[in-house]
């Protein structure tokens, strides 16, 4: 998709993003909240299970659902208006890195979007030039240069230090950044997802919409003995999701994967995956996964977040239901006001293995 044809695409929210995979950092627990009666029916059992014991714990969580609720609402509007902040104070440290350049990519990473783009380009010959890992239809490869990772970095400890407003990731990530607030959305992201990663998806996860690909949340988390030490099991808003550890030095902090959302968690066994870096982990995104802790140093590590609205715009990912959509800014959650093509569109079960 050209920047003419991405003017024209108008993108969407599901509301079940008002309520559900809402995260209370306190109980480790991902909640739906449409009511009270249904809260309580829901998850109150758990809740008590992990230390929600007497009417002020309870309603100590109500109030943190509604503060919560009440941020994904003004979220677009704060975001616009940091945006403009952001462009009338900050001076990039590195302006080249704002726009993708193949010096940034590792080798290796060119040789299989070469073979991907390739005629004769198949999934067989495709896994055979990547790193396979334990937990199921998860693969390594080397995405950047460990000189564009540190500029990265370089970049996003400069603007961190800088008077700018800062939009955090999400409510589980607490220090990172808002790729598209600081402006490295259009040039860098942009061309990464639709030149690069979306021929390799397009023949990993076919099933997964990994061939249609038209919008993404890019961001960066970072991981500190003083900040956040670790993430919690979950799976993304995504079809497919690209996790790269950019550095710095760093002990601990591998990832575990388990199965989809909807495998029951007594059924699921974990995998760990140790985290390189420079190399990025593709997988699915409604593959459950988590961080484990790190034990010292400090990680940083760019997320991209694929979304394919052929396959969402039938299924919301977050909910399991017929969307219902809300007018979002920009990529939104990658929904859109119609159905697409029925040809080569499957349910969005990703049980391929």
């Amino acid at each position: 998709m050209d920047e003419g044809e991405r003017e024209k695409q108008c993108f969407y929210t599901c509301r079940c993003y008002l309520t559900d995979n809402i995260f209370l950092e306190d109980y480790r627990l991902h909640v739906r909240y449409v009511t009270e009666q249904q809260f309580r029916a829901d998850h109150q059992q758990v809740l008590r299970s992990r230390g929600c014991l007497t009417d002020e714990h309870f309603d100590e969580v109500l109030q943190k659902i509604a503060k919560e609720v009440e941020r994904r609402q003004s979220l677009n509007i704060e975001s616009a208006e940091r945006t403009a902040a952001i462009q009338q104070v900050y001076r990039p440290l590195h302006p080249h890195i704002y726009h993708l350049q193949e010096s940034f990519l590792a080798p290796e990473f060119l040789q299989i979007v070469a073979y991907c783009r390739s005629s004769g380009a198949n999934q067989q010959g495709l896994l055979g030039m990547l790193q396979s890992e334990a937990a199921p239809r998860v693969f390594r490869l080397a995405v950047f240069t460990r000189t564009f990772c540190q500029e990265l970095v370089e970049e996003l400890e400069h603007f961190e230090r800088s008077p700018a407003p800062k939009g955090r990731p999400n409510t589980m990530n607490n220090y990172g950044m808002l790729l598209n607030e600081l402006g490295l959305d259009e040039g860098l992201t942009t061309p990464l997802r639709e030149r690069y990663l979306g021929p390799i998806a397009s023949l990993l996860y076919p099933d997964c919409g990994g061939g249609g690909l038209d919008s993404h949340k890019a961001f960066v988390v970072k991981y500190d003995l003083r900040e956040d030490l670790d993430l919690s099991y979950h799976y993304d808003n995504a079809e497919v999701t690209l996790n790269v550890s950019l550095g710095k030095d760093f002990t601990g902090g591998n990832l575990y994967f388990g199965d989809m959302k909807d495998v029951p968690l007594g059924d699921t066994e974990c995998s760990e995956v140790e985290h390189r870096v420079s190399a990025g982990l593709l997988h699915r995104g409604q593959q459950m996964h988590g961080a484990l802790p790190i034990a010292a140093g400090q990680r940083w590590s760019l997320i991209i977040w694929m979304r394919a609205s052929r396959q969402r715009n039938r299924r919301c990912p977050m909910c399991s239901q017929t969307p219902s959509l809300v007018r979002g800014e920009g990529f939104a959650d990658g929904f859109t006001d119609g159905v697409g093509d029925e040809e080569g569109t499957q349910n969005s079960s990703c049980v391929l293995t």
